[in-house]
């Protein structure tokens, strides 16, 4: 349990951070940054948790929507170039110059899809991506061009067979509502697997992209555990503070900084290093 005099200094975290947001502005070079993570944003009763993460630096900010409503709100993303990892939702293909899938999420689905569906295909695919991962790391990141050009056609050759295997719904006379014909999770996912074939890919040919959003989704896990201990936050107010100071933490940890320093600097009413460089952006750059 806290003692009082605890209670009283947490509460005083909060009001030393809000300078600190001309800080978290200047956090839009995350817009520069060549890769940014986007977790799938966390549901709570009301409200949605979203987090910018780069290896640097971390952002996290409470908002009512979970869409673009809210991102152009954060601002984060807004005019933002470079690549943006995530797991597919749609919203985020509004912002970026290029993106890049979650493999973690396919093979998730792609492990559903073969052991619940029977897909045989699902279970070639995950071999595929997995194969492939490996030998990115054995290459040191990045494939050579003729090493990705053969993935690449073993990828289409599965997805061909998956055609067959899992074949596009057909209109039936009996169906009177006009528009797309429902799919099956595993139709969704071909098509998904087949339209962003160079985002599902990426991480193929791009030495910076990862094999998945782990880094986002790493992120959010304290927040995560907050959740489940605490349920919710009693106001908005409360949210922001939390999230204020979430974000100082972890970016001070990326920047080999202890929480336990941090939190002495902000009670001495100081700033890192890294927060007062004159070069701050370089290092999301």
């Amino acid at each position: 349990m806290c003692k009082p005099q605890e209670i009283k200094g947490l509460g005083l975290l909060a009001p030393r951070l809000r300078p600190c947001q001309s800080f978290w502005a200047k956090l839009q070079g995350l817009c520069r940054c060549p890769r940014r993570h986007l977790p799938s944003a966390s549901q709570s009763t009301r409200y949605w948790l979203h987090n910018t993460s780069t290896d640097s630096y971390s952002y996290f900010y409470p908002h009512q929507k979970r869409g673009g409503e809210a991102l152009d709100e954060i601002g984060i993303l807004s005019g933002s170039q470079g690549i943006l990892c995530h797991d597919h939702w749609k919203p985020y293909f509004n912002y970026g110059t290029a993106h890049a899938l979650c493999n973690a999420h396919h093979l998730r689905e792609l492990e559903r899809a073969a052991e619940q569906d029977g897909q045989k295909w699902a279970k070639q695919m995950s071999e595929l991506l997995l194969e492939i991962n490996r030998a990115v790391d054995e290459a040191g990141g990045s494939l050579d061009p003729p090493g990705a050009e053969l993935f690449r056609q073993r990828y289409r050759e599965v997805l061909t067979e998956a055609e067959i295997e899992c074949p596009e719904p057909k209109k039936k006379a009996y169906h009177l509502k006009p528009g797309r014909i429902a799919r099956s999770k595993a139709r969704n996912l071909l098509e998904r697997l087949k339209k962003f074939e160079d985002a599902v890919l990426r991480f193929m040919v791009e030495p910076l992209v990862p094999f998945s959003n782990n880094q986002a989704e790493n992120d959010l896990r304290m927040i995560k555990v907050q959740q489940k201990v605490s349920g919710c936050f009693r106001s908005m107010d409360g949210a922001k503070v939390f999230c204020r100071i979430r974000s100082y933490l972890t970016t001070c940890r990326k920047q080999s900084l202890t929480a336990t320093e941090a939190l002495r600097l902000l009670f001495e009413g100081k700033w890192p290093s890294f927060m007062i460089a004159s070069d701050v952006l370089s290092d999301a750059e």
